[in-house]
C-alpha cells in the first residue's frame, strides 16, 4: 500500500511537472540559502583562523599604548631591555622578538619596489613561523654589528628577480646597499588582506641605525608562548613586568598593549559563527514560504481531483489510504525540493568559494538536516489538505461537476 501511494504521488507530480517545479521553488530557494550561508560561514571561520594562525605560533603581540583612545597617541616606545627582561624573566615564553617596521625604496637594477622593512633578530622568525626557502638566518655578529644584510619575502622577490634566486644578490634599500642571505618561504595573505610576504627582514640594530634613527627604540614585542601554557597568566605576567618597567603606579592605567592573536581568533569565529546562524535563520523563513505554497497547491489538487477521490471512498478505499495518498504526494514534493536545493547550493558554494577565495567545507550535518526539515514541512503542511480529501463524503464527492 505505502509503495502504491508514492506511486500515485510521483504519477500526480509528473502529470503537472511545471505546476510541481513552481510549488517546490520555495523549498529549494530554502534550502540552497540555508546550506550557503552555514557553508560560507564555516568557510570564512576557517579562513580567519589560518590566517591568524599564520602570524605567529602561540603569538601575543605587546604594542605601546592603548588600541583605542587618547592613551595611543605619545605614548613611549619600548626598548631592547625592556625585551631582554622578558626573556630573561618570563620562562614561559620561548622566542621575544623586539621589532621595528618602516616602509622603504627597494631597487634592483632597473626595477624597483616600495616594501616594508622589518627589524629583529633571529626569534622573528621563530615567533613568526617563518621558514626560510633558501639561503640562512642572521649569523650572531650580524645581529651584534647590525651589519647592513637582509632576508626578503616571496612578493620582493617576484617584483624584483622574477623567479631567479636572490640569494647572494644586492639589493638597494632606500640610500644603502643590502646583500641578501635569505630567502623566506611563501605564506599568503594574511588577516585584513595583508601580503604577508611583501617583506624585508634585517637585524633590529641595522634598521634602527639607518632607517628609524634611534638605537634603542622598539615599536612592537612579538612574543612566542610555549605549547600548553595558559595565555591568561602569561599574559599577566608580562603586564606585571611591564608596568614595573614603565614606572606606572597603581592609579595608572597601561600605556601598552597585550594582543593574544589566539583570542583574537576564537572572538572572531565566534562573531562569524553567530552571524551565520542568524542569516541562516532568515534564510530558514523561505522554507515557511515553501511550505504555504505546497499546502495551497494541495488544496487545489484535492478540490481537482475530488470525483476520484470519491470513486476510490466508494469501492472501499480507508480514509487513511486516501490520507497517506496526499501526504505522500506533498512529502515527496518537499524532499525533491530539497534535493534540488542540496545540489543548487553545492554549485553555488563551490562557485562562491573561488571567487572569494575561502576554503569550501563540506558538512554533510547541515545537508542532512535541511532535507529532514524540508521532509517535515512537507509534512506539516501537506496534512490539511490531506485530511480534506480523506474527510470527503464519497456521495458528495462523486455529484462534484
Amino acid at each position: 500500500m505505502f509503495l502504491n501511494a508514492i506511486l500515485l504521488a510521483l504519477r500526480e507530480i509528473r502529470r503537472n511537472l511545471t505546476r510541481s517545479f513552481l510549488t517546490i521553488l520555495g523549498i529549494v530557494i530554502g534550502v540552497a540559502a540555508v546550506i550557503t550561508m552555514v557553508t560560507l560561514g564555516n568557510g570564512a571561520t576557517r579562513m580567519v583562523s589560518e590566517q591568524i594562525s599564520s602570524l605567529g605560533s602561540n603569538l601575543l603581540i605587546l604594542r605601546p599604548g592603548q588600541r583605542m583612545g587618547p592613551a595611543a597617541f605619545g605614548s613611549a616606545a619600548f626598548r631592547v631591555s625592556d625585551a631582554d627582561a622578558l626573556t630573561a624573566q618570563i620562562l614561559t615564553l620561548r622566542a621575544v622578538a623586539p621589532t621595528v617596521s618602516r616602509s622603504a625604496p627597494l631597487v634592483v637594477g632597473n626595477e624597483n619596489w616600495s616594501s616594508s622593512v622589518t627589524g629583529s633578530t633571529n626569534d622573528y622568525l621563530t615567533v613568526g613561523n617563518w621558514q626560510l626557502a633558501a639561503g640562512r638566518s642572521f649569523s650572531a655578529e650580524e645581529q651584534q654589528a647590525g651589519r647592513a644584510v637582509c632576508i626578503i619575502g616571496e612578493t620582493v622577490r617576484n617584483k624584483l628577480f622574477g623567479r631567479q634566486n636572490p640569494v647572494g644578490a644586492q639589493i638597494r634599500v632606500k640610500n644603502f646597499s643590502c646583500p641578501i642571505v635569505g630567502l623566506l618561504a611563501a605564506k599568503g595573505q594574511g588577516a585584513m588582506g595583508m601580503d604577508q610576504d611583501d617583506t624585508v627582514l634585517m637585524p633590529l640594530k641595522a634598521v634602527q641605525r639607518r632607517l628609524i634613527g634611534k638605537l634603542q627604540d622598539v615599536n612592537v614585542i612579538m612574543l612566542s608562548m610555549r605549547d600548553g601554557v595558559d595565555s591568561t597568566q602569561v599574559m599577566a605576567q608580562i603586564r606585571r613586568l611591564m608596568r614595573e618597567r614603565r614606572k606606572l603606579s597603581e592609579s595608572e592605567d597601561d600605556n601598552f598593549t597585550i594582543m593574544d592573536t589566539r583570542q583574537i581568533a576564537e572572538t572572531l569565529s565566534s562573531t562569524i559563527g553567530t552571524m551565520t546562524t542568524l542569516l541562516g535563520a532568515v534564510a530558514a523563513v523561505s522554507l515557511l514560504v515553501g511550505g504555504i505554497g505546497i499546502m495551497n497547491i494541495m488544496l487545489v489538487s484535492v478540490t481537482e481531483r475530488t470525483r476520484e477521490i470519491g470513486i476510490r471512498l466508494a469501492i472501499g478505499a480507508l480514509e487513511h489510504e486516501v490520507l497517506l495518498q496526499f501526504l505522500i504526494e506533498a512529502v515527496t514534493l518537499s524532499a525533491f525540493g530539497g534535493l534540488v536545493g542540496i545540489a543548487l547550493a553545492f554549485v553555488s558554494c563551490l562557485a562562491l568559494a573561488a571567487v572569494t577565495q575561502m576554503p569550501f567545507i563540506f558538512d554533510p550535518g547541515i545537508n542532512l538536516i535541511s532535507f529532514v526539515f524540508s521532509a517535515l514541512i512537507g509534512v506539516l503542511f501537506g496534512y490539511i489538505p490531506a485530511r480534506r480529501a480523506a474527510r470527503l463524503d464519497p456521495i458528495e464527492a462523486l455529484r462534484y461537476e
